[in-house]
């Protein structure tokens, strides 16, 4: 879809512009059941960049968008806001108030207002629908494979390093923090090749994304990163983590002795895998 934008828009001669709300639409009317976030927003800013957009536009989504009826909608933001000449989003895009609006609709108020209205045609892998949807649900089933084959690149989360309770340190194994703002599509222990982005450095480690219920109770989702091979301090500093493999479900054990050896188990299962690449790639 980027793709398509940025060169309609190179062929016209116009900037590329993505538009997109902050928080999304579902989190703002009911957060608890709106579907996780593949990405959170300073990833997804960097993603469309590299995708050779010009400019990105965040709308703080709000009770006033919330209620603005789409005739407004179209004419206050596309038109007079960004100067909108050509639009491109998927035929079963809604907007304005209660989603009264639809692309039928888009397209009138285009013809008014000055810019045309295009309809972006499902791409599909190998018949497949490609999708949000059908993303979070490799992730959910640890297939990361058909994720990567969905998105086009590994799946990965980013974040900067925060302090913790240091438990991971006093267990022998001790990770780097990144605190979820937003539910996570996936959760377990995973396999995982972190990077630092001040340096490019990769690094492979273990990661566990979860609730750490032996630790804590209703405790907020976290990232947990053991990096292998590396000593340093981390803290503050921006981290990306590509997910390889899943090892297993997060678990409650009956205290940290036994939570120590789950995690020197995963970090061994972990090395091994990193070891089968290498030598399949050798």
């Amino acid at each position: 879809m980027l793709d398509r934008l940025v060169r309609v828009a190179r062929e016209r001669g116009l900037a590329s512009c993505a538009l997109t709300f902050e928080p999304h639409p579902r989190e703002y009317f009911a957060l608890a059941a709106a579907p996780s976030r593949l990405a959170r927003l300073r990833d997804k800013l960097e993603l469309i960049a590299g995708a050779g957009v010009d400019r990105v536009h965040v709308l703080r989504f709000g009770a006033p968008l919330a209620g603005m009826a789409p005739e407004r909608f179209a004419a206050d933001v596309l038109a007079a806001g960004l100067g909108s000449r050509w639009l491109l989003v998927g035929r079963d895009f809604r907007y304005g108030a209660k989603r009264a609006g639809d692309f039928a609709q888009l397209q009138a108020s285009g013809a008014t207002l000055g810019f045309e209205v295009e309809a972006m045609p499902d791409v599909l892998d190998g018949g497949e629908r490609i999708s949000s949807s059908a993303v979070r649900e490799a992730l959910s089933a640890g297939d990361f494979a058909r994720a990567e084959r969905l998105l086009g690149r590994r799946y990965a989360m980013s974040g900067r390093v925060a302090h913790g309770e240091k438990l991971g340190r006093e267990l022998g194994f001790p990770t780097a923090n990144i605190v979820l703002r937003r539910k996570p599509p996936l959760a377990g222990i995973f396999v995982v090749e972190a990077e630092l982005e001040e340096t490019r450095q990769k690094l492979r480690g273990v990661a566990s994304v979860g609730r750490r219920p032996t630790v804590k109770a209703d405790a907020a989702p976290l990232l947990e990163v053991h990096l292998f091979d590396f000593a340093g301090d981390l803290y503050g500093r921006h981290l990306r983590v590509a997910f390889l493999a899943k090892l297993r479900e997060e678990k409650k054990y009956g205290g940290l002795p036994a939570l120590r050896e789950a995690i020197e188990e995963d970090a061994a299962r972990a090395r091994e895998w990193f070891s089968r690449i290498d030598q399949d790639h050798g």
